[in-house]
């Protein structure tokens, strides 16, 4: 499966997830962290980000980042938001930022933060019949977005931060009444545009997301810290959360503390923080809302694998890609097949990631394979198999190293015939992980030669599932297929051998995997 890594640069703390995602779009985390910076506390006072809170910034990413390299994950998507908006010297941060974590840092903007928020949401508690308001508070802004039927409507971002608003307005502990007046009015001003759209009572759902609102909700179900990751869905009543910020505005900073649910740091703004989710309920009429754990980090991931980001790894680039099909023209083999072939073997190569879990680059050279495995039998046709592998393994490739050039070879060598096995020299002298490489991508290829064994190109697109302890692999096309069904059966056993799971194969009508890939 996948595997991803999301970095939220927020006001008030710095997120890390690492997480891999199954081909339906589950996600499991791997590694998540979190660290309070305060970047906001400098940038809403005097306009920039400071140099003890950068410095500590990028000490956080840098530990962050040693965290999710060892995992091997596919892609990182690294995003900064309001606090880092707002600062005079964002630039000079980002570039900081970058060098800390090893990977581009950019801003997003409250539209994109909306989105993502809304993204990551639905990713861990989908609502797909529900009109659903999300409200995030954060440390510098707040997202509020309309949901229908998990589709955003809506999106507004307020500078409603809990950090911001605690800087701005709330210079007591415990505040004055003038100020909690002026909070208020405040967040009357920034929420009456999206009030006056969405109108009071007018959705299914309010999900809360945000440390704030784990807060809240922890405090008024009496869930301790060490517990916090129970309070997901949890609910928490518009009465309740009034009487929690009621407690809490009367509280100097030691009581808030010590309250249930409230960590040290938290206490400091939780005042402002619980202002915002408390007036939002009371404008929109809701009667409560629901706690979401999920977050931007969460969007972020369900973002990188619906885009397929990684997957670049696993294909040939363009120079790889004109070397192999020269060399394959060179020796007079039918590019419609062999470019067919490499396709098929290709989707069964991501569609069965689960299965064999290999590393992406393995994907480029099983598509390289694809591409050669026909090229021996412009020597002969008898044992055209190892005549393939001899001219690979003995031709100048541009744009691979000997050892891949090898790995190409040897996938070719056992297209057909004997499966890898002790008894060959060339296979036994391969590392652990290539010999595993080559046992797993070789019933791939061989089943993907099989599916156009017509060499007419019939099967037009392919899914593979693996489900109830087999594989079942359907075939989209609207033409007679039962030459490469016949084909593929053949070598049906070989993929048991290797997968240790049986595989069938099923003619699914014309649309039926198109439709299937748009659902997901």
């Amino acid at each position: 499966m996948p595997r991803y890594a999301a970095v939220d640069i927020g006001s008030n703390s710095i997120r890390m997830l690492a997480a891999e995602v199954d081909a339906s779009g589950r996600s499991r985390v791997l590694a998540e962290e979190r660290e309070v910076t305060r970047l906001g506390a400098g940038v809403f006072q005097y306009g920039r980000v400071s140099e003890d809170a950068a410095e500590f910034a990028c000490q956080v990413l840098a530990r962050m980042a040693q965290a999710y390299r060892k995992l091997d994950v596919l892609a990182v998507r690294a995003v900064a938001t309001s606090a880092v908006r707002d600062a005079g010297n964002q630039h000079e941060f980002l570039d900081r930022a970058s060098v800390a974590l090893g990977s581009r840092v950019e801003i997003i903007s409250g539209q994109e933060e909306a989105r993502l928020i809304h993204l990551g949401v639905h990713s861990r508690w989908p609502h797909p019949q529900k009109r659903v308001l999300i409200v995030d508070v954060g440390g510098g802004s707040m997202e509020l977005i309309l949901s229908e039927r998990s589709d955003l409507a809506a999106a507004w971002s307020k500078p409603l931060g809990a950090v911001r608003l605690t800087e701005v307005f709330l210079k007591h502990d415990p505040p004055a009444p003038e100020e909690l007046r002026r909070i208020y009015e405040y967040i009357d001003e920034k929420l009456a545009p999206a009030v006056r759209r969405i109108g009071p009572r007018q959705f299914d759902r309010l999900v809360a997301t945000s440390a704030s609102a784990a807060a809240i909700v922890s405090a008024v179900n009496r869930i301790p810290r060490a517990r916090r990751d129970t309070a997901d869905r949890l609910r928490a009543t518009t009465a309740q959360v009034r009487r929690f910020f009621n407690e809490i505005s009367r509280e100097g900073l030691a009581g808030r503390r010590k309250m249930q649910g409230v960590g040290p740091r938290r206490a400091e703004i939780i005042v402002a923080g619980a202002a915002v989710f408390l007036r939002t309920m009371e404008l929109f009429q809701a009667q409560a809302f629901y706690y979401s754990a999920a977050g931007v980090r969460d969007g972020i991931i369900a973002d990188l694998f619906a885009r397929g980001a990684g997957r670049e790894l696993a294909t040939l680039s363009r120079e790889q890609r004109r070397t192999v099909e020269d060399m394959a023209r060179r020796y007079g083999v039918s590019i419609p097949h062999v470019r067919k072939v490499a396709a098929l073997a290709t989707e069964l190569f991501h569609q069965l990631e689960p299965l064999h879990r290999l590393a992406p680059t393995y994907g480029r050279l099983l598509e390289a394979a694809g591409l050669l495995h026909d090229i021996g039998h412009f020597v002969s046709d008898s044992s055209h198999h190892k005549h393939s592998q001899y001219l690979v393994e003995n031709s100048d490739m541009p744009g691979f190293t000997d050892g891949e050039r090898h790995l190409i070879a040897m996938l070719c060598r056992y297209h057909r015939k004997s499966m890898p096995a002790p008894r060959h020299p060339a296979y036994e002298a391969l590392s652990a992980d290539d010999k595993r490489g080559v046992l797993l991508m070789t019933p791939l290829l061989r089943l993907a030669d099989s599916l156009d064994r017509s060499h007419e190109q019939r099967v037009e697109a392919i899914e593979a599932v693996p489900r109830d302890g087999a594989v079942l692999i359907a075939l989209r096309s609207s033409a007679d297929v039962d030459l490469e069904v016949w084909a593929a059966e053949r070598v049906a056993d070989q993929f048991r051998q290797a997968y240790n799971l049986p595989v069938s194969f099923l003619r699914a009508p014309v649309s039926r995997i198109v439709e299937k890939r748009a659902a997901r």
